[in-house]
């Protein structure tokens, strides 16, 4: 299957996502803004029909390079933004959870990508390791309330949450009728299967970040495993390929949104649609 819908709206299963056009640390411009631009217009002209940005990326730098390299918008593109957090001015992230705060980010997003609404837009979610601020302890339940009143006023599409529990998963599809999860799932990290199944049964498009496993250098990473690699070499694909290509086969419901600001590396990720997994290989990659 080639798309899969958010939720009226169908797209592509492979996306753009566009973290990585700021400079370093999703922080300032790009190193080379040309080349951000011409990745943006080229991943159009690939067939993307789906962009992952956010406000605060740069902050303020992804979203106006969009507008600047495909503004007035295809018909048929869909832009998603995600709202929940700020950036400081040293580049440290700080939660925005409160429902004044998610509906202004919603409009800072419309005004700068220049669009009267938004495909969707992801409630990100604190991940719970740090405790937040009095003034940021909102119930879930409000915060889905903020969500679902934009939507109703036109401002936004679709809803959809952001490093989200399962339960938290299954509240924000009973109460808001969400159209996406954004949570973090590879083949080497499947913690989050329950609810990548129950967004399956609820019609619901599941978006992986860390789709090629964690960020974090002292994580392990699929690029680096023997048996993706392997797989790799026999279908003349590199690894990102392969385990983009798993994702892909693993649930119908899967949407990927690989970034780059390279053309090149944005050509390589588009490939993934047209790479078939024999079931040896399936089988193969399932053992890791």
């Amino acid at each position: 299957m080639d798309t899969f819908a958010l939720g009226s709206l169908p797209v592509h299963r492979v996306g753009f996502g566009a973290m990585q056009l700021p400079g370093p640390g999703v922080i300032g411009p790009p190193r080379d803004h040309d080349a951000a631009v011409a990745v943006l217009r080229r991943a159009v002209e690939l067939g993307v029909d789906h962009i992952d940005t956010a406000q605060f990326y740069g902050p303020d730098v992804s979203n106006a390079l969009i507008r600047e390299a495909l503004h007035p918008y295809a018909d048929d593109l869909v832009l998603v933004s995600k709202v929940g957090a700020f950036r400081d001015e040293e580049g440290g992230w700080l939660p925005g959870q409160r429902p004044d705060q998610l509906r202004s980010a919603v409009e800072d997003n419309l005004r700068s990508l220049g669009v009267e609404q938004l495909g969707a837009v992801n409630l990100r979610l604190m991940d719970g390791k740090h405790e937040l601020p009095a003034d940021q302890q909102v119930t879930l339940e409000d915060q889905l309330a903020e969500m679902v009143a934009l939507r109703e006023e036109g401002k936004v599409a679709g809803i959809g949450i952001s490093t989200a529990s399962l339960a938290q998963v299954q509240q924000a599809i009973d109460q808001a009728g969400i159209v996406c999860v954004q949570n973090a799932f590879s083949l080497l990290d499947q913690s989050d299967a329950g609810a990548l199944d129950l967004c399956r049964r609820s019609g619901v498009a599941y978006v992986p970040y860390f789709p090629l496993g964690s960020a974090f250098p002292h994580l392990p990473k699929v690029n680096d495993n023997l048996v993706v690699q392997a797989v790799a070499a026999r279908r003349g694909a590199t690894p990102a390929q392969v385990g983009l290509a798993w994702l892909l086969r693993h649930r119908d419901n899967v949407l990927l949104i690989p970034g780059t600001s390279s053309l090149a590396h944005l050509e390589e990720n588009m490939a993934v649609s047209d790479l078939e997994l024999s079931l040896d290989d399936v089988a193969e990659l399932e053992g890791v």
